[in-house]
């Protein structure tokens, strides 16, 4: 009796164990129509409550409301009328459904983030370019290509998807460079219109913003680890002219320089940002620039070094 007594509570004790949980997640939503889109979550524990954050689709993350754990299943509050059911079926992996009230939503999967801790390399190649300044070579729409408006003029790529007398046409595309990339130095000029809003996503993943979202969020500002970290305080949008990134990008951490001036530091991206293409944090991807958004957006003299062999 002693010993079934002492084996149910440890069961009961394994059932209510928040670790199983915790730590960074990539996930995949697959709806019930459409295609799967990759998501993120960060759990932690503090003073003996689960707290965190997701990345939902687009945007920057949000911070959970509240956690509930009953016996092998959490369910995780992320607004009004939103929840997360999941358990961990394997370690290192959940499952479960987003729910809208009562209603089933997206099916998620999630894996345990890759910590994806490298060294910095010894030396790099020779920077080569990525757009040879004449045509598309090396670069493809993203999604749907009906309206993609992403052309190679006088040397630069350009979205050409103009505000014409104070309206907006539709949303274009994307587009991505065909070949992926790990670990690399990025070099990248853009200019950007004012009130222009673009993004350079490391492999496909991670957002270096372009342009401006209003002031409201400083994270959201050219420059910005979207919604991570923001540009320095006070640091000159300069819409309407030419000005260069030069970006490092070694495991998950990334040092970005504007114009020649340090605005992060071997920072660590914790997780992919809002857009990304997938959540397969371990594998490299391209790079992809934003055009869904609006404003004649022009990119040139794009160059790439990865490590040496």
């Amino acid at each position: 009796m002693k010993l079934l007594l002492a084996f149910t509570l440890a069961l009961t004790a394994s059932a209510q164990d928040p670790k199983p949980f915790l730590g960074r997640w990539d996930f995949n939503a697959t709806p019930a129509t459409g295609k799967p889109y990759p998501q993120w979550m960060e759990l932690v524990e503090k003073d003996g409550q689960i707290q965190g954050r997701v990345q939902p689709r687009g945007g920057g993350w949000k911070p959970i409301l509240s956690a509930k754990l009953e016996g092998a299943k959490l369910t995780l509050a992320l607004a009004p009328a939103l929840t997360w059911e999941l358990t961990s079926p394997a370690p290192n992996s959940l499952s479960g459904v987003e729910k809208r009230g009562a209603e089933n939503g997206p099916t998620l999967a999630a894996v345990r983030a890759p910590k994806l801790d490298r060294p910095m390399p010894k030396s790099w190649t020779t920077p080569r370019p990525i757009f040879n300044g004449k045509d598309l070579t090396g670069w493809e729409p993203i999604g749907s290509v009906t309206n993609n408006k992403w052309i190679a003029r006088d040397g630069e790529l350009v979205n050409d998807n103009p505000i014409v007398e104070g309206k907006r046409g539709p949303a274009a595309a994307n587009i991505k460079t065909t070949a992926k990339f790990q670990d690399f130095k990025l070099h990248i000029e853009v200019n950007c219109p004012d009130h222009g809003n673009s993004g350079i996503y490391l492999r496909g993943r991670y957002e270096i913003q372009v342009g401006t979202e209003g002031g409201k969020l400083p994270d959201h500002e050219m420059g910005a680890v979207y919604s991570h970290y923001p540009p320095p305080a006070s640091a000159p949008l300069n819409l309407g002219k030419w000005t260069s990134f030069d970006i490092t990008f070694v495991g998950r951490n990334v040092t970005v320089l504007r114009d020649g001036k340090m605005y992060h530091d071997n920072v660590e991206i914790p997780g992919p940002t809002g857009g990304a293409l997938d959540s397969n944090e371990s594998e490299p991807g391209p790079f992809f620039l934003q055009g869904d958004h609006y404003g004649v957006i022009r990119y040139r003299n794009i160059t790439v070094s990865v490590p040496t062999p």
